[in-house]
């Protein structure tokens, strides 16, 4: 069985969603949890339309009819995990009937799909953003972990909890510590051994003991002076995040700002230097997927007129720092510094990194790598710890003003901000333009045609664009995506986030819509 939660996996991932399809062509059972009607419901076997946000409230009621009717996996639950009785605890509060009222789904709905989750094993659970971008995100993805360790779901072969990362090498970038906490290899900053190790490696005298900055602080401080100079890589953030006016009031307020990317796009306006870099088909090196698998990348092109590798630039950079970095190629770097350094990658080298990768921790050189994480409910902590968690509505609902909720994702046929898909003529024929995706209902209510133009505002912007009048979206809700400038969805979003993460909540604010006078 496959749960997907959170995720327009057809859209988002869609190398990842025909291995889902097939699946259940081939007979496993699919069952989607989603706001929207997307196109993977035609290959489901039951379809949960739930409210924007409502999630943790939604598995609070499964969690519920499961340990009532005793149909959770005790065996697993006594001897892999901790925390039980507070999740009961937690989970009596919610009986179907409350999580029915939360979220949308009768209360039937909800046993039926307690017991359906049961029943088959072993199931996988499948998420995108819908469930991180939230500013009760990290609630979302711990309830999905309850829900599955609840079922005996994690550390087998086929089930476990498996993000759907939101960018290409994402979790190769978090591996090699491009998060404010970590070193390569998620050893804590706060750890004296792993300070002490990094700080002989890279030849300096110390290394903060502290996190630093994540990035809605990051702006923030460029907006009151704190942060003065700022380094922006592969990363377009004037359309990526949320209030728009205001993150382009910030990125003005930057004494020096560096860009390095690919092409020009919205943040390279505002930058005093830009460093041309080489594309992923121009460069040599390694992308590890969510999977944790490692595979090597190679040069299909040669960079065109100044473009250099990523790992060029920043060891130029450092040369007029005063440093002197050895490793000159992405295999050096990986041999000798990577593997030395990161335990988990100790035995991934760049020889053993034909064919198919290889999946860390791979701890030495005659380690097979390591396909499914926890496995027979051994955790890296020990026991799998349950958390009780209270749902929480989104920062900002719907009022009389704004009556609409607005959610937001991405459309097959462009990437991101269209850095790249954006000069690509063909994809344009078939996009070319963003639409404010509305139900029949809010249609014919506002007197509105498929295909004119209308106006999206919230309490922080607005756009003009066409109404996509269609039956995937429910009544109350406004779908858009942020692809294209003049209709990019970020003008609306709000900037509240995760307190953990510091992920925004991209997936719900409160919007009206207006037919155009």
């Amino acid at each position: 069985m496959i749960v997907l939660i959170g995720t327009n996996i057809t859209e988002a991932h869609p190398v990842a969603s025909t291995f889902v399809k097939n699946a259940a062509l081939n007979g496993a059972k699919l069952i989607v949890i989603d706001p929207r009607r997307t196109d993977m419901v035609d290959f489901a076997d039951m379809f949960i339309q739930l409210k924007v946000g409502s999630d943790v409230a939604l598995i609070n009621g499964l969690m519920n009819v499961l340990i009532t009717e005793n149909l959770y996996d005790k065996k697993y639950v006594d001897s892999c995990t901790e925390g039980f009785e507070e999740l009961k605890k937690k989970a009596m509060e919610y009986p179907p009937e409350k999580a029915a009222k939360i979220s949308g789904i009768p209360a039937d709905t909800i046993c039926e799909l307690a017991r359906t989750m049961a029943s088959i094993k072993p199931a996988m659970l499948m998420y995108t953003l819908g469930i991180t971008e939230h500013i009760c995100g990290v609630n979302n993805v711990m309830s999905c972990a309850n829900l599955q360790m609840l079922l005996g779901n994690v550390g087998v072969e086929g089930g476990g909890v498996n993000p759907q990362r939101g960018q290409n090498n994402v979790q190769g970038a978090c591996d090699m510590g491009a998060l404010p906490n970590v070193f390569p290899g998620y050893q804590q900053v706060a750890n004296a051994e792993s300070r002490a190790k990094f700080e002989k490696a890279w030849n300096v005298k110390s290394l903060p003991d502290k996190p630093g900055m994540m990035m809605p602080t990051m702006m923030k401080n460029l907006a009151t002076g704190k942060v003065k100079a700022f380094y922006v890589f592969g990363e377009n953030l004037a359309n990526t995040e949320p209030d728009i006016h205001h993150v382009e009031r910030e990125l003005q307020s930057a004494e020096f700002l560096v860009c390095q990317d690919i092409f020009p796009t919205e943040t390279t306006r505002f930058a005093h230097v830009i460093f041309p870099a080489a594309a992923w088909s121009e460069n040599d090196g390694t992308f590890t997927s969510s999977e944790r698998r490692v595979n090597r990348v190679r040069t299909a092109s040669v960079p065109p007129g100044d473009a250099k590798p990523n790992w060029w630039i920043f060891k130029e950079l450092a040369k007029r720092f005063g440093h002197e970095w050895t490793s000159n190629s992405a295999q050096e770097i990986w041999d000798n510094e990577i593997s030395v350094l990161a335990p988990s990658m100790a035995g991934i080298k760049y020889a053993r990194l034909e064919n198919d990768g290889l999946q860390w921790p791979c701890p030495s050189e005659d380690h097979p790598g390591t396909p499914t994480l926890h496995k027979g409910g051994k955790f890296t902590r020990g026991l799998g710890m349950f958390k009780a968690i209270d749902y929480i509505p989104p920062a900002e609902v719907p009022d009389k003003e704004y009556p609409m909720v607005l959610s937001t994702g991405r459309r097959l046929y462009h990437y991101h901000t269209r850095t790249q898909t954006g000069r690509c003529d063909g994809i344009n024929d078939i996009l070319g333009e963003e639409t404010a995706d509305i139900s029949p209902t809010d249609a014919e209510a506002k007197g509105i045609e498929h295909g004119e133009k209308i106006l999206v505002k919230s309490r922080r912007g607005k756009v003009v664009v066409k109404a996509r009048v269609t039956k995937e979206v429910p009544q109350g809700l406004v779908w858009m995506a942020f692809h294209f400038r003049e209709g990019c969805a970020n003008w609306l979003t709000n900037p509240v986030y995760d307190p953990m993460t510091q992920t925004a909540e991209y997936k719900a604010c409160a919007v009206k819509i207006e037919k155009l006078k």
